[in-house]
């Protein structure tokens, strides 16, 4: 068995799509195990690989593997505490950065400016496995009863500071409804009262409200039919990035250098305030409130612009 170790969140999960998908060519006879929450079981439908799923919520606990460990990979983090869970459950080996506090002295070091997806893709290259970065793509879900061909803004974040302003969502919301789209506001059932805020002000029918509404597998396929994102540095960006679906990503208070969309991927568009010594009072990270609407609706247009050349060259 290969076991993994990532108990993270979907955006966590989608940038080490490339490292799964290396593992799974390294051993294509061994069964490969994702130590993983349970509630991200659609989303590791959707990157395939993975023969099952280990329920783990964080590192308390790591449940019994279910069998021998030839080999256990950290995709969580540096250690300590994950190099020792994974070591609890006594791999023949263990894949993982280098760390004296879990006296595990072998593996790279780590870097803390390293971009997410590459970090995972240079830990298996170390111990001789290949892994291509941008092997992002997911698998694209049927789209079941979500609209197609809508533009998503996601306005939460478990993290406050990378929300951007519900204000400015609902001041772009009627810019793009006004421009010829639909618009939907996705999110968790925490985060509802935020979309109906937006909404509310921009003057969207209740039905443009599905946050609270969709689970992980159909907010997939909403963005994979989605005809543009906007959300801020979130899981919702990342499966947009894995989909190719045109997006902008409003960044703060992390760079887009270590979590942004890889810049071969020409559909996608990141801005970032950059390190602003001072918040403008609305909330939210500095990096995150400098960015104004005018910023956002110049950013759509150009990667629909790249989207309507794309389609001119396939004609």
């Amino acid at each position: 068995m290969i076991l993994v170790l990532r108990a993270l969140g979907v955006g966590d999960l989608a940038t080490a799509v490339p490292a799964l998908r290396a593992l799974r060519a390294a051993y294509p006879d061994r069964e490969l195990v994702l130590a993983a929450p349970d509630w991200l079981g659609p989303l590791v439908e959707l990157v395939g690989g993975v023969d099952r799923l280990l329920p783990t919520d964080g590192l308390d606990r790591l449940g019994a593997p279910g069998g021998p460990v030839e080999v256990a990979v950290n995709l969580h983090g540096r250690g300590p505490r994950s190099h020792r869970l994974l070591v609890g459950t006594g791999p023949d080996r263990l894949f993982a950065f280098a760390d004296a506090r879990a006296a595990h002295a072998d593996g790279p070091g780590w870097d803390d400016a390293e971009h997410e997806v590459a970090r995972w893709c240079r830990l298996l290259r170390w111990y001789g496995i290949a892994a291509d970065p941008t092997d992002l793509d997911l698998r694209r879900p049927s789209p079941g009863t979500v609209p197609t061909g809508v533009t998503v803004l996601h306005p939460g974040s478990k993290v406050p500071a990378k929300r951007w302003p519900p204000g400015r969502y609902a001041a772009l919301a009627r810019e793009l409804t006004d421009a010829g789209h639909r618009v939907v506001l996705t999110g968790g059932t925490g985060e509802r009262a935020t979309a109906a805020r937006v909404a509310d002000e921009a003057g969207l029918p209740g039905d443009a409200v599905l946050a609270g509404r969709t689970d992980l597998g159909q907010l997939a396929a909403l963005v994979a039919g989605a005809r543009l994102v906007v959300s801020g540095d979130t899981g919702v960006a990342h499966l947009a990035t894995g989909y190719r679906t045109p997006s902008v990503v409003i960044f703060g208070p992390v760079p887009p250098a270590r979590w942004g969309p890889p810049p071969e991927r020409r559909r996608h568009r990141v801005l970032w305030g950059g390190a602003c010594p001072t918040s403008d009072g609305v909330g939210g990270h500095p990096a995150v409130t400098a960015v104004g609407v005018d910023a956002v609706l110049a950013a759509v247009e150009e990667v629909e612009r790249v989207v309507r050349a794309d389609r001119a060259v396939a004609a």
